[in-house]
């Protein structure tokens, strides 16, 4: 090759840097396609789930459904009313039970350190993973064998259970984003600790504490195990109500098992929702 055509420098080093961004967005694309591919297998299950209970509750969805009393077998014009009303009371009771303890619980380990922090810390984490019959179980134990009654506040004791570690985890979480610097200013103007934490650190992570407890709500809503051994009749909670109708061979029962688990399933969703929308709201408000 004649020197006069030989390339230069400067052209050699532009050739092997578009050649090295070719190469690099290649591998951007393929790095993007795997991950769309691992997000669609992801959502897959979902979308299959909703998309066959909706098939196969849609019909029997109505007013009557919702707010008819249930009717003996092979009588029509049953709903689900007592169920509704049932899931209902045990979560609103087992919310009042996990919020204040789960609540005080992240404000400890938010204003200290040390052993104890951490042990709390780790039993809510190990506590989070106990499967849900086990916990049906504690709560047996507890409540219904002493007192020798199925019942709702045996019921909602469990699934405060459940709820609180998930509180107690997502508390601590929304504390931490308002800034340690406040808490100590608060402390250094006089305050007591109490009136910093309600008044300053609190309302500053609210919107987190909402949605993180309404979240833990709707985790429990779709719990059955610890139902089972809480309370006495499948008409006490939509969750026994699907269990109970879905494992009989009639295709009225099915039926209703399938309208069950589609109201309850919308249930979550509503919930899901609502607590994003509140803690959007609420972040909105106080920026």
């Amino acid at each position: 090759m004649s020197p006069l055509l030989a390339p230069t420098r400067r052209e050699l080093i532009r050739a092997a840097a578009i050649h090295s961004l070719a190469r690099r967005r290649l591998r951007g694309r393929l790095a993007e396609a795997v991950c769309l591919a691992a997000a669609a297998a992801a959502v897959a299950p979902l979308i299959a789930l909703v998309a066959y209970t909706v098939a196969r509750g849609a019909g029997v969805l109505s007013a009557g459904f919702l707010v008819n009393a249930p009717t003996p077998p092979g009588i029509p014009g049953g709903g689900i009313s007592s169920a509704i009303t049932g899931s209902a009371e045990v979560l609103g009771l087992a919310l009042l039970l996990a919020v204040p303890g789960a609540l005080l619980a992240a404000l400890f380990l938010f204003e200290r350190s040390g052993r104890l922090a951490g042990s709390l810390r780790f039993t809510a984490d190990v506590l989070a993973g106990v499967p849900s019959i086990i916990v049906g179980i504690f709560a047996y134990g507890v409540l219904v064998v002493p007192l020798h009654q199925f019942s709702t506040v045996a019921a909602a004791f469990a699934l405060a259970v459940l709820m609180l570690p998930i509180m107690v985890r997502a508390d601590e979480e929304a504390l931490r984003t308002v800034a340690l610097d406040v808490w100590e200013a608060g402390i250094a103007l006089g305050a007591t600790r109490g009136r910093v934490a309600r008044s300053v650190v609190i309302r500053g992570a609210l919107p987190g504490l909402v949605t993180g407890n309404l979240l833990a709500v709707a985790r429990a809503a779709g719990e059955t195990a610890p139902l089972l051994f809480t309370v006495a009749t499948p008409l006490a909670a939509m969750t026994l109500l699907i269990f109970s109708e879905g494992t009989q061979a009639f295709s009225a029962a099915q039926e209703t098992a399938w309208g069950t688990a589609l109201v309850l399933l919308g249930f979550v969703l509503v919930l899901s929702v609502v607590a994003r929308g509140i803690s959007w709201r609420m972040t909105r408000r106080s920026a």
